[in-house]
């Protein structure tokens, strides 16, 4: 059997095992006899449907508002420090948005940073940070790079040929940017908001945490005791999911018209004047709040608890040694994940470059719905499949259900980078070694594996640090006895262990911050 009918066949495979989650959670609802039009139409699901799309769309709205603007100040204004600020606007990435959440808890907690600050001010009682509004507000912070980092790359290298065209036949600043800027960076601005969108539609620890009441939550919550209703919102929720992506594909084959030229020419920049200042002032407030404040915080009730070695209960509680074995268990859960991801997915990105076909085209789509999944309807599904399939059950809460998990969760991240490595292997040099008599695995192992390679540490390296984020999967699926950083620091939070929940999140965002920098940022042009 010759290479490409193995890959056509795992193709299939891959494709049926991806729809498998929702597949199931539809199965689940007819097994029980889900009530599932009695259970949409009572207000139970009403509102955390509505709220849940409310705050899906306000922080779309906002992500892609405030992407766009950092990224046309770091690339089109002549702000001081301009690369300064564009290495530091999409580091909010690396930050969980439960570890978000955590920290500005934190800052409003009593005795925390704020009230420090404040309190020589004559400032009372700070307000409790929850509800829609807080919500919105760490969403926000703390997604806006995923519209920040396509839209820049597309600003840097914009033919500006077509703006300067536009200003020759007399039109304003504006009026270029409305009708010429605009349309070209709406495809970057309209990819990265529907990540911010699948995001906040299946986050929970933020929701959780800050007390708003959304789908995530009410699936979490009924889990054990209502899973009719657990079951129900879960695959209303996946379907929802998986129409907010069908909604932005329509939108984007209606824009598949505009042109889309690129050059190497360095992008105009814009004289603002006596604005320079004021700009660059709105820009460092803006990353003292997304960054610098969490940071602060986080270090300040870490600080606290390091400096009160004695006290060793409530806020101040500490364990060193617990935090290490958290870290070095997320960095090699995370790494065999971020592995098995890209085995798993380089032969169906192999078919898709090299043989596509509708099949392999379909297989794609089902590795596509599979990332639109929320994690805890992931989760769910794999919980009800081994608890009620006899051979399966000796493998819940295991190791290799957990990596299966996040192959479901992150398999797409890993088969579209996979697919982009494939892609920069020029195909007369694997012809030219078939040519000189050598055979499919030999040209695989010394002409193309060495040139995906790099293609494919990133495609890793994107897994790796999605899941040392990951905490609805990691929490209801990861072994008893197996601790990881995303979940300790939910229990500390929980427990109001605060200076333990910092030190634990500043290890975490440490450790992504450096994966971010090394396989994501580094590779980006930040001049």
């Amino acid at each position: 059997m010759d290479a490409g009918r193995l890959c056509r066949i795992w193709g299939l495979v891959l494709g049926l095992f991806f729809a498998a989650p929702l597949g199931y959670l539809a199965y689940e609802n007819v097994r029980l006899r889900s009530d599932v039009a009695g259970i949409l139409a009572v207000a139970r699901t009403w509102g955390p449907l509505r709220n849940s799309l409310l705050l899906a769309g306000a922080v779309s709205a906002a992500a892609m508002v405030a992407g766009t603007a950092m990224a046309w100040a770091t690339v089109r204004l002549n702000l001081p420090g301009r690369r300064f600020w564009a290495a530091l606007a999409p580091l909010p990435l690396v930050f969980p948005t439960f570890v978000g959440a955590t920290a500005f808890i934190a800052l409003l907690a009593r005795g925390g940073l704020a009230e420090q600050i404040l309190s020589p001010l004559g400032v009372g009682a700070l307000p409790r940070l929850q509800g829609f509004w807080a919500a919105w507000l760490v969403l926000t912070l703390f997604t806006y790079p995923y519209v920040y980092l396509p839209v820049r790359a597309r600003l840097r290298h914009l033919d500006p040929v077509y703006e300067e065209a536009a200003r020759v036949l007399g039109r304003r600043r504006r009026s270029v940017f409305a009708t010429v800027t605009l349309p070209a960076t709406l495809p970057a601005i309209s990819a990265g908001g529907l990540l911010v969108c699948l995001y906040v539609l299946s986050d929970f620890g933020a929701v959780e945490l800050l007390r708003y009441e959304t789908l995530t939550r009410s699936i979490y919550a009924n889990r054990l005791f209502d899973r009719p209703t657990s079951v129900a919102h879960g695959l209303l929720l996946g379907v929802v999911a998986l129409g907010v992506v069908g909604v932005e594909r329509m939108l984007a084959r209606r824009r598949s018209g505009g042109f889309s030229a690129t050059s190497d020419r360095p992008p105009p920049l814009t004289d603002l004047g006596r604005w320079r200042w004021p700009v660059c002032a709105a820009v460092v407030a803006f990353l003292l709040l997304a960054l610098a404040a969490p940071l602060a915080t986080l270090g300040y009730w870490a600080g606290r608890g390091i400096a009160n070695p004695h006290r060793r209960v409530g806020a101040f509680a500490l364990d060193g040694a617990g935090i290490a074995a958290s870290a070095a268990s997320t960095v090699v859960v995370s790494s065999v994940a971020a592995v098995v991801a890209v085995l798993v997915m380089l032969p169906l990105a192999w078919l898709l470059v090299r043989r596509p076909s509708r099949s392999a085209s379909a297989s794609n789509l089902l590795v596509t719905a599979g990332f639109a999944l929320p994690g805890i309807v992931v989760a769910l599904a794999l919980v009800f499949w081994t608890l009620q399939v006899p051979f399966a059950a000796a493998v819940y809460q295991t190791l290799p259900l957990l990596i299966v998990g996040y192959l479901l969760l992150f398999g797409a991240q890993a088969a579209n980078a996979a697919r982009a490595a494939v892609g920069a292997v020029p195909r007369r040099l694997s012809e030219g070694a078939q040519t000189l008599g050598a055979r499919r695995w030999r040209r695989l192992r010394t002409v193309e594996l060495p040139l995906m390679t790099p293609g494919l540490l990133a495609a890793g390296g994107l897994v790796l640090l999605s899941v040392m984020k990951e905490l609805p999967l990691t929490l209801l699926m990861r072994p008893t006895n197996l601790p990881m950083l995303s979940t300790d620091i939910w229990n500390s939070t929980e427990s109001l262990f605060l200076a333990q929940a910092g030190l634990e999140s500043l290890v975490l965002v440490a450790a992504s911050g450096l994966l971010t920098w090394l396989l994501v940022l580094r590779r980006s042009e930040f001049a």
